[in-house]
């Protein structure tokens, strides 16, 4: 029997009282490799921040397997290049965890830093101001802390983003070797071919989940199409738990779902998530 790493039960997510992402139920198997793909502001990177705790939910809740230990890699626009450290600094931020704040840092420290960077190709950049750093040298920085952070769950919202060819294959390649350790992996992706090589199973939002399984599946055309047209026709301010059921216009002439008396759309065929079990 399959474990499961995180459950979601009704999560709703926002900001605001603006919701961002609507009654998610599903599992995440521990073990498993999912992409997590939608449109712009379809709610993936807000999914992340709930399933990390940077984000509490408006209502629902995520519920993580006794133990499990995340790893978190945000978007690299959120991260501040201006700030005056080297490579080994932010590096070491991953041994956090296990040193806590206030820890030494040990010549083992110093070695296992030396030993993630040569993992990521960047032997040797221990001493390099980060701002110096092109977009693929910073992430595959960004991923020697996740490497030191050995971590049960991993999450990284778009790491391909911003990055030459070569660091997408490097990357792709580490994120497969921690799928080969058994640990759960979360990724943002946007590029669908890379997701259909490299991915076993996708998660596809549009606010709401679309579809979410075995991922030849979850991107068939109708699937792509249905989510388009779900992203496309909401409106966007529209506030969360608006009385009139006719506000969240998206899909309302379709009889896959119903509403409640709160206007929410819940779906009844989609969105399950793959069985835990």
């Amino acid at each position: 029997m399959n474990q499961t790493c995180l459950t979601f039960r009704d999560l709703t997510l926002g900001y605001n009282s603006h919701p961002a992402i609507h009654h998610l139920d599903g599992a995440i198997r521990k073990g498993s490799l999912t992409a997590v793909v939608g449109a712009n502001g379809s709610g993936k990177s807000t999914l992340m921040k709930g399933i990390v705790g940077v984000l509490k939910p408006m209502a629902g809740e995520v519920v993580r397997a006794p133990g499990v230990r995340a790893a978190y890699l945000p978007q690299q626009s959120e991260l501040d290049r201006s700030f005056p450290a080297r490579v080994v600094d932010l590096v070491a931020l991953g041994l956090w965890p296990k040193r806590g704040m206030l820890g030494r840092y040990t010549k083992e420290d110093r070695e296992s830093v030396s030993q993630a960077l040569m993992a990521v190709g960047l032997g040797g950049f221990e001493k390099r101001p980060i701002d110096t750093l092109s977009g693929g040298q910073l992430q595959r920085t960004l991923f020697a802390r996740v490497l030191l952070q050995d971590a049960d769950l991993i999450l990284l919202d778009e790491p391909f983003n911003a990055v030459d060819a070569k660091t997408v294959g490097d990357l792709i390649a580490l994120i497969k070797r921690w799928h080969g350790e058994e640990r759960t992996i979360m990724v943002v992706v946007h590029d669908l071919d890379l997701v259909r090589q490299n991915f076993p199973e996708t998660l596809l939002l549009a606010r709401r989940p679309i579809a979410w399984g075995e991922t030849r599946e979850t991107l068939k055309p109708e699937n792509l199409l249905r989510a388009r047209r779900f992203h496309e026709a909401w409106e966007e301010n529209a506030p969360w738990c608006e009385p009139d059921e006719h506000a969240h216009g998206p899909d309302r002439d379709h009889h896959d779902h119903d509403h409640d008396h709160h206007g929410h759309a819940h779906d009844h065929h989609h969105g399950a998530g793959p069985r835990a079990a």
